[in-house]
């Protein structure tokens, strides 16, 4: 696995980001690079808070930029570039999340073909509580649409109530109500 660099970004590069864009989207691998290096480190920064892991947050970053060279034909403008990819960003590692908990669950489950846990001496299995079946990602669904993306923006993603504020386009004090309220409805389904 290569080891992706973090690269301070140029401010001395060649055009400005939009016609880069345009001549990525061309071919242009050159223009591609300038953006990759613009952007690079919040995209890296993004991974790793997603996952708390830099390894990892490093594959995915790759993972993000090949599949925005693969996608940029369909970047239609509509948002800047830096949004497109945000949302790019979540997605490639939401999906990375999905494999691996489909990989983990096929090796769960071969591993109960094998006698499971109890197979092996000296460990004991032990029956888990009704409440600690509950499916986290269950409940943050079940969040009112406002307090959810406020919950995934600061706690999933780790960003702060005024970088929230400035996206969605409300106060910082709007964010942590909502962020509070997503906390609490949260704590209620959990603890049922």
């Amino acid at each position: 696995m290569a080891a992706v660099a973090i690269i301070e970004a140029s401010s001395n590069h060649i055009g400005n980001g939009d016609s880069d864009v345009a001549r990525a989207a061309a071919g242009d691998r050159v223009a591609f690079e300038r953006l990759y290096r613009q952007h690079v480190n919040k995209v890296y920064s993004l991974c790793a808070r997603m996952v708390n892991d830099r390894t990892r947050a490093e594959e995915l970053t790759q993972d993000v930029f090949v599949r925005a060279w693969q996608k940029l034909n369909l970047f239609r403008g509509e948002s800047s570039f830096a949004t497109w990819l945000h949302r790019l960003t979540v997605n490639v590692v939401l999906n990375a999340r999905k494999t691996d908990g489909r990989q983990r669950t096929r090796f769960e489950e071969n591993d109960d073909e094998a006698g499971g846990m109890d197979a092996h001496a000296g460990v004991v299995g032990m029956p888990l509580a009704p409440g600690d079946l509950l499916d986290l990602e269950e409940a943050i669904t079940r969040l009112p649409p406002g307090a959810r993306r406020v919950f995934v923006l600061h706690d999933v993603e780790g960003y702060k109530h005024e970088e929230i504020a400035e996206m969605l386009g409300v106060t910082s004090g709007a964010t942590k109500a909502q962020l509070h309220r997503a906390r609490l409805l949260l704590r209620e389904a959990l603890n049922r």
